[in-house]
């Protein structure tokens, strides 16, 4: 009997046998003689109850996680025959090693060797499942100062128990990769990048966040906020001051990036900030079964509940399906409105610059003043009209008809088109595409 893949000779208790116990697990099981020497002869143990003890604690309080349920051991005066059968909660690790390939060894012929990244992550997903979120995180050196922080921040509790309740650790002791998003060494980060003009052309500035995502969240909308300006203008006397952007569109959309965009990918959030819109690109297209058309009528299904569920207990969200619902209703009274792309690994949501162009608004249009809709009924009848042709029509003396002529000017809703030498001779016309 020779080493081969399932099988391994020791010729008597070593601390490393529990490497050789954790590689079977992984693998396809096998069984390990203690007592027989590398070439499988026999090789007597001088007390085989003693090596058995040192075997099993070492198996017991050596790997994780628990494997023992899966070990059988037959002993006899000379050896010990060590069955492990293959485990159903891989990857088994070395505790004091942890999960990574140092800790984690797999059969390969007949030998006992560290694990790839790539074979550590397959066997959690394996066991695991899909959610990326509830899947044991490969770095378990994690702290949460910036999420305690944030926790106080908001007058709630945060530790041990608040983090087993959440899902940040889970039940056989590790950190989740939710615990990974919201720790300090987050690995996943936001970039921005701020354009000169309406192409991608010529930078102004950009910047990365990383760290918790929660903490990335705060950075990424102090950094918005200094890229959305505050413009005035004017709706006939009325001065009218606006942002760029709407601030909780701008919050909802910089949520909506976070909460829902797929963690398994290690690409980062990207927002591109131009002249005339705002676009947050984030990685994973719609859930399975959803239609852009259902985003807009409160249909949720969220990616990452558990870090959903976290916003929520943070109140940095309402609830799930409203977000896209409320930035649309920031729109409603322009005719640019945001818009959303998909694509089966990527969603794009791209906010309009409200104070790039201005279009009329449906509110502006039915609560006109009476003098200023005499006036553009007039225009739709007549092409052009004057000064004198406003006073007529309304009534009025030669300075409030001036006075209307502005306000409709200063509003976009009429155009000069051309002066005669006389005042009293002023041509205006209508708008194309207003009135």
């Amino acid at each position: 009997m020779l080493e081969n893949e399932n099988v391994e000779f020791k010729r008597e208790y070593t601390p490393d046998i529990k490497k050789e116990v954790a590689a079977f697990a992984n693998s396809g099981g096998g069984v390990i003689y203690v007592g027989r020497d590398d070439g499988g002869k026999p090789y007597p143990l001088i007390d085989a109850d003693e090596t058995l003890t040192q075997v099993t604690n070492s198996v017991r309080d050596g790997i994780l996680p628990d494997v023992t349920m899966f070990i059988h051991y037959e002993v006899s005066d000379s050896e010990i025959a060590v069955t492990v059968r293959e485990g159903t909660n891989k990857p088994y690790y070395l505790a004091d090693k942890g999960l990574k390939p140092s800790g984690v060894y797999v059969r390969q012929g007949a030998s006992s060797v560290p694990a790839s990244f790539e074979r550590i992550r397959e066997m959690i997903k394996l066991t695991d499942g899909d959610k990326f979120e509830t899947a044991r995180s490969l770095t378990q050196n994690l702290t949460f100062k910036e999420t305690a922080e944030e926790f106080s921040r908001c007058n709630l509790a945060f530790g041990e128990s608040q983090m087993r309740t959440l899902g940040i650790i889970a039940a056989d002791g590790l950190y989740t990769n939710l615990g990974l998003l919201l720790s300090d060494q987050c690995v996943h980060t936001v970039k921005f990048a701020v354009f000169s003009g309406t192409q991608k052309r010529e930078f102004k500035t950009r910047k990365e966040v990383e760290g918790s995502v929660l903490r990335q969240m705060r950075s990424a909308f102090d950094f918005m906020s200094l890229s959305n300006n505050l413009a005035a203008a004017f709706s006939g006397l009325d001065r009218i001051e606006q942002f760029d952007y709407p601030e909780e569109a701008v919050r909802e959309a910089m949520l909506n990036a976070i909460i829902h965009r797929e963690y398994a990918f290690s690409g980062s959030i990207i927002v591109n900030i131009y002249d005339d819109r705002m676009e947050f690109v984030s990685l994973g297209g719609l859930m399975p079964g959803l239609q852009t058309e259902d985003l807009f009528m409160g249909v949720s299904q969220p990616r990452n509940e558990k870090l959903a569920n976290v916003f929520y207990r943070l109140k940095h969200i309402e609830a799930y399906g409203t977000g896209l619902r409320r930035i649309m209703q920031f729109y409603e009274e322009l005719e640019v409105k945001p818009e959303i792309k998909a694509t089966h690994g990527a969603f794009m949501l791209t906010l309009p610059n409200m104070n790039y162009a201005r279009p009329l608004r449906a509110k502006q249009k039915a609560e006109l003043k009476p003098q200023h809709k005499a006036v553009l009924d007039y225009l739709r009848m007549n092409s052009t009209i004057t000064n004198e042709t406003v006073q007529r029509l309304l009534g009025v003396k030669q300075t409030r008809a001036y006075a209307v002529i502005k306000e409709l000017l200063s509003a976009g809703l009429i155009v000069k088109r051309s002066s005669g030498r006389d005042d009293s001779e002023y041509v205006i016309a209508a708008k194309d595409g207003v009135v």
